[in-house]
């Protein structure tokens, strides 16, 4: 994603800022856990690009081995709050040192079907070289584009939803990677905070999600 003049970096920061969010939860409940959405910029051939810090789940994870997914994960007792959740599985998963993320905004929480919260926090990486591990970078802008994304018809409930898959290729691993389910609906609600709009494409969220339209 190129970066325009009204699209420096604390503008867009001001846009998440700015972004009406639910109260950090002091309060966890039974089933809490955050992820971070780092965002950072790339000098790209169009310019900067906006990308976002994933991660390839271990393939002996008993929980969705394999899969791609934000680093993130269950709450400890000893976290003050979502923020501390995130940045404490970031450092555990990937070595990010808490000190070079700058906190923005805390969206939202997700729920999954088995009733457990998923709190995207948002923060942004302004030193890439001061990081040496940046594993499976994605576009931010990808996950807008229509030509990489397939959707799954579910149900549950009686309730009808779509599931999005976005194929993103990683030029030095030679490989696809795939970015569907959950982590997308995260992405995709970064992306419309980002670029201020709905995707193009129909999105129809599960209900359980607890997500506004």
């Amino acid at each position: 994603m190129s970066s325009k003049p009204t699209d420096s970096l604390q503008f867009l920061i001001q846009r998440f800022q700015n972004y009406k969010s639910h109260h950090l939860l002091q309060h966890f409940p039974a089933k809490s856990s955050a992820v971070l959405v780092c965002i950072y910029q790339e000098q790209g051939e169009d310019g900067n690009e906006l990308r976002v810090i994933l991660t390839e789940r271990s393939s002996t994870l008993s929980s969705h081995p394999g899969e791609v997914a934000l680093p993130g994960g269950k709450r400890d007792e000893e976290d003050a709050d979502d923020i501390a959740t995130a940045l404490r599985e970031a450092r555990e998963e990937i070595g990010l040192d808490p000190s070079l993320v700058t906190i923005i905004s805390v969206l939202e929480p997700f729920v999954n079907k088995k009733g457990m919260s998923v709190v995207p926090v948002i923060g942004f990486l302004r030193d890439k070289k001061a990081f040496k591990e940046l594993p499976n970078p994605a576009e931010v802008e990808d996950i807008f584009d229509d030509k990489n994304r397939r959707a799954e018809e579910r149900e549950h409930e009686g309730e009808r939803y779509l599931l999005h898959y976005f194929d993103y290729y990683v030029e030095d691993k030679e490989r696809n990677f795939v970015i569907w389910a959950l982590t997308a609906g995260i992405l995709i609600r970064v992306a419309s905070i980002v670029y201020q709009r709905s995707p193009e494409f129909q999105e129809l969220k599960p209900s359980f999600w607890k997500q506004p339209n």
